[in-house]
């Protein structure tokens, strides 16, 4: 039986380029072949759970501006609403897949015993509705920011009570996301870092960061879960600084504590722009490391400076992002998690609904641009011939050479090397034919 918040919405078609709907498709086609798959097996499109049901309209500096028939969010009657609702949803994006925080699915107890059994109350519930429904789970976590325990961090906080109540925490989350088919499972560590350092004991709070996650990577293999675990880089908000800051920091981070064959990494767009990088920096970070997992897709309010988390609608950095991902293999497990959420003053249903169909579209025409650069070869060509040099024997031969044979060769052959040109004016009017 529909619970009638979505009445009047039909399920979004694609209707082509030429088409002025709206709430229609014009360039994501679910069964278009893109770089020989399926479009929708090659974006692999989620819903954020959190973004788009939990989220009541409130900013900084303002409160509730949505009304929903699932709020107030304290009863699992109303947590089971916004169940139905959401796979309604669901439906009529013809959405694959969803992600979710605990505290997105279920109301906080105060206290573990209650909020395990919430959410394994909750998570069943929606494991029958998963049953009917084409959307799968593409991961989930546990939200261990929000809430005031976790205000000197979770893995992190310097209370190790704390740090036990995280441990249990994410127990719980790993086993509903395994329950539930999960293709990954995310950890986001929103208050792992420091306000202060006065009190911060860095070495300390590292390290505990660095066990906990280790800790995560043996229960995933104890319980078989197949599933990619991921982490997911920000440089601040809430943190004045977070451990995660980017990706080359994760990264880092994995690799001092023997984790770099064991987890890869969440990227969004909106935490890129943040740390001071574009979103494709990031991605090949991740890429050249063999590490990208999933993404999340949004974009920041440039002139705001903070993560306004808004949906993504500017194809040219969608599709240099896309391009980066294609060019390292494309996704096997992970997908593009819309973490966007409405404007404030966007109360309705239909603004939900239509959010999601521009963002599906911007990434479809993104991709699609991504996979015709690609296929042209014009970048890889440029590449070829600007680091053309290191092909030659001596060249390679010189990396396994040392600093005074390499000096001796530059005064016996009279090396003096010009400024070759980089070309960019040139390849960024190439990727604009594209664009």
């Amino acid at each position: 039986m529909s619970t009638g918040f979505f009445d009047g919405i039909e399920p979004v078609k694609f209707a082509g380029g030429d088409s002025t709907d709206p709430m229609a498709f014009h360039h994501y086609d679910a069964d278009e072949t893109v770089g020989g798959k399926r479009l929708e097996d090659q974006l692999r499109f989620a819903v954020a759970y959190w973004h788009s049901f939990a989220w009541e309209g409130g900013d900084p500096f303002g409160g509730q501006t949505f009304q929903r028939p699932w709020y107030p969010q304290d009863s699992m009657a109303n947590a089971k609403l916004k169940a139905d609702v959401a796979f309604e949803m669901f439906e009529i994006l013809n959405a694959p897949f969803f992600c979710w925080h605990d505290a997105d699915l279920r109301p906080d107890q105060g206290n573990f015993a209650d909020n395990l059994s919430t959410l394994e109350e909750i998570t069943d519930y929606i494991g029958t509705k998963m049953e009917g429904a084409k959307t799968k789970l593409l991961w989930g976590t546990a939200n261990m920011f929000s809430d005031r325990r976790w205000m000197s961090g979770a893995s992190t906080n310097p209370d190790p009570d704390v740090f036990a109540f995280a441990a249990a925490t994410v127990k719980g989350c790993m086993d509903a996301t395994h329950k539930l088919g999960g293709q990954n499972y995310v950890l986001w560590g929103g208050r792992e870092g420091y306000e202060t350092l006065l009190n911060t004991d860095m070495g300390a709070e590292l390290d505990h960061m660095g066990r906990f996650l280790s800790m995560v990577v043996d229960y995933k293999h104890k319980i078989g879960f197949k599933g990619q675990i991921l982490v997911e880089p920000k440089p601040q908000e809430p943190s004045k600084h977070q451990y995660d800051y980017d990706a080359a920091t994760c990264i880092g981070f994995l690799r001092k504590y023997g984790l770099e064959n064991e987890v890869k990494l969440n990227l969004e767009q909106g935490h890129a722009i943040l740390a001071g990088h574009s979103f494709e920096h990031e991605i090949a970070v991740a890429c050249a490391e063999g590490m990208l997992g999933s993404i999340d897709m949004n974009r920041n309010d440039y002139q705001s400076g903070w993560d306004t988390d808004q949906f993504p609608n500017n194809v040219p950095e969608v599709a240099l992002a896309y391009y980066h991902i294609l060019k390292a293999g494309g996704f096997t497990q992970g997908g593009t998690n819309f973490d966007a959420k409405l404007r404030r003053q966007s109360l309705d249903a239909r603004d939900l609904i239509a959010a999601h169909v521009g963002g599906m579209d911007v990434c479809a025409r993104g991709f699609k641009a991504a996979a015709a650069m690609l296929e042209d070869g014009g970048l890889e060509n440029a590449l070829a011939e600007r680091y053309a040099g290191w092909q030659d024997d001596r060249a390679r031969a010189m990396l396994d050479s040392d600093l005074a044979s390499i000096q001796k060769r530059v005064l016996d052959e009279g090396i003096n090397p010009q400024p070759k040109s980089g070309r960019q004016e040139i390849l960024e009017n190439w990727v604009n034919r594209f664009v």
